[in-house]
């Protein structure tokens, strides 16, 4: 048995854990169900680990010298020694005194990847544990009993303390949680499922709460989807060059071997397969446009940087997602170090970058919907025939506008703050959970503009018949036209918007047209 989480379908290696995108959907999106064969549970070669490091920690408490958070307080109280007898209380008061989170609830999905990714960390056997929590933090992702994490609160610095506070609480059967979908208090899940609440020891508290699992939680749902995202924005920039009649010329491979940096080539050869055999494309090759506005001409160069920016982020993420981001850790030899690898500047650096990349692919999409209105090409104005007593697809553009606008707000850079807590002990925070939560918003935004757009080129495309075009692209046309209808007058829009981000954000879109071509997209 391979070393690390057994029985679920991730990618494993010998001495480390490694997450891919389909690992991080599966968990994420998957309830709870008695079918359900994805079980997480801890290798016998885990379990030594955790054993190992577990009989470190247990040394300490007749130890002489200060060791941080386990015989002494915490933050400004580090100082302070803390008697062995009250070394369980002590973990007990850290998670009681941590759990001041405040506004929404976290996602389930980002609750199953905080749970997933302080599996994966604490697995490591570094933190010195208790092995029943790790194993207690399975069981609560096989049965989908999800903590309720207050979604703000964490300045992502000793770790995200306050939303793992209140994820670490039902583990003492303290809190609330969803029980399959069902919100009732912790004890009471806990009796339904046959668990007991767990009486805590020396560092048990602290392992809980250090860590960067709330970033990296949120961090790995957000790209998992920008890169859905992202190869849906090649395939709706196609469609909207055939409904406006765009030159496939910017797209040339040798233009790209030219300027190779950036991913713009995966883009143009993305457009020339999604372009190839049009039937439309062929009907204007000789026309008198002498080259398109930018959002078109420039797309390639637009959206390769923000593949190039999201591959950073990714890097970086599965490096983080099963690091050792406790405090103080527990070394091989046994010696504990007090540091700093608690510090969410890594994952918090990157989702900065994220959002600003995310927002890009919003903004030039907004561009592009601009252009499917204005009447050009021979397509009618606003994209209706009988406009004056209808108004088309005016106001949608407006929705788009407003969206481009707030994530402009959004893409400040979080990891550029920086309050002191815990009396300046805590003297840099990272504020990389607020990095993290603030990229996903920007991508739901963009998922929405996106939508808009691809709405607006199916019109578009419409007016283009009888010819077709590609015959993959025809597919995500018809994708289109399953869920929306086109439109000849004015009727309430809401509702298509809320079709056509349903075909970007579930991946319909990217899927009617890979199946299509037989082959994935780059």
């Amino acid at each position: 048995m391979p070393s690390g989480i057994s029985q679920f379908p991730l990618n494993l290696t010998p001495d480390r854990l490694q997450f891919d995108e389909q690992a991080f959907r599966l968990i994420s999106e998957t309830p709870y169900s008695d079918e359900r064969s994805e079980r997480v549970m801890l290798s016998p070669e885990v379990m030594a680990r955790l054993d190992k490091s577990r009989a470190a920690v247990m040394r300490i408490d007749k130890a002489e010298r200060p060791y941080y958070g386990i015989n002494t307080g915490f933050g400004p109280l580090c100082r302070t020694r803390i008697l062995p007898e009250n070394m369980g209380q002590l973990q007990v008061n850290l998670l009681l005194s941590h759990a001041v989170g405040v506004g929404p609830a976290v996602p389930d999905p980002v609750v199953r990847l905080m749970l997933l990714s302080k599996i994966a960390a604490l697995s490591q056997g570094h933190s010195g544990v208790q092995p029943t929590i790790v194993e207690r933090l399975c069981d609560f992702l096989n049965e989908d009993l999800l903590p309720v994490v207050p979604a703000q609160g964490s300045v992502g610095a000793s770790g995200d303390l306050a939303p793992l506070a209140h994820m670490g609480l039902p583990l003492i059967g303290l809190g609330r949680v969803r029980l399959r979908g069902t919100e009732m208090d912790a004890a009471e899940a806990l009796e339904a499922c046959n668990l007991e609440p767990i009486a805590l020891g020396p560092k048990d508290g602290l392992a809980i709460l250090n860590g960067t699992q709330y970033i990296s939680a949120y961090s790995a749902y957000t790209l998992t989807r920008a890169k859905n995202l992202l190869r849906s924005a090649d395939i709706v920039l196609a469609i909207s060059l055939e409904a406006l009649r765009g030159s496939n010329r910017p797209f040339d491979q040798r233009l790209f071997e030219l300027r190779s940096s950036g991913r713009g080539a995966d883009c143009a050869a993305n457009i020339r397969t999604l372009m190839e055999g049009s039937e439309i494309l062929e009907s204007h090759k000789d026309c008198s446009k002498v080259q398109d506005p930018y959002s078109l001409r420039c797309a390639p160069q637009v959206h390769g940087s923000a593949r190039y920016t999201i591959e950073n982020a990714w890097t970086i993420l599965e490096e983080e997602f099963s690091a050792v981001t406790d405090n103080p850790i527990v070394m091989d030899d046994g010696d504990v170090i007090s540091a700093g690898n608690f510090h969410g500047e890594p994952l918090g650096m990157q989702m900065d970058f994220a959002a600003i990349a995310i927002a890009e692919i919003a903004n030039i999409s907004e561009r592009r919907t601009y252009l499917l209105l204005g009447g050009e090409d021979e397509l009618p104005r606003l994209l209706m025939k009988d406009t004056g007593l209808n108004s088309g697809f005016m106001i949608p553009q407006y929705t788009s506008a407003a969206l481009v606008s707030e994530n402009k707000v959004h893409c400040h850079p979080a990891t550029v703050d920086s309050i002191p807590t815990s009396l300046g002990q805590e003297d840099h925070v990272s504020m990389g959970s607020i990095s993290a939560r603030k990229a996903l918003q920007v991508l739901e935004n963009a998922e929405v503009v996106l939508g808009i757009e691809l709405m607006c080129a199916a019109q578009g495309m419409d007016f283009r018949r009888p010819l077709h075009a590609n015959k993959a692209l025809e597919a995500g046309h018809a994708a289109v036209r399953m869920a929306i209808p086109h439109a000849e007058q004015d009727r309430l829009f809401t509702p298509d918007i809320n079709a056509a981000t349903n075909l970007i954000r579930s991946g319909q879109l990217v899927a009617a047209v890979e199946g299509e071509l037989g082959e994935g997209l780059r």
